[in-house]
């Protein structure tokens, strides 16, 4: 699944609460693409919580690409 909270942020809105609705509807194999104007770090403590690790990549710009993936053994959801 993708999201881009680029627009959202853009208006001024957290998406902590879009973040988290679509990682509770991932299944337990499945990935969230994040895309956002910032690297979301408070992020990766809370879904490395959830059993998902993270892969992050600087688009430039400001915008970061951010994959997390269930941990081996974790689960979306």
């Amino acid at each position: 699944m993708q999201l881009d909270v680029r627009d959202l942020m853009a208006r001024g809105e957290d998406p902590f609460a879009v973040i988290t609705e679509a990682v509770s509807k991932l299944a337990d194999s499945e990935s969230l693409e994040l895309i956002a104007p910032l690297e979301p770090v408070p992020l990766y403590g809370v879904l490395e919580a959830r059993g998902y690790g993270h892969h992050t990549e600087d688009l430039g710009g400001g915008d970061y690409r951010v994959v997390f993936t269930p941990d081996e053994g974790g689960g979306g959801g």
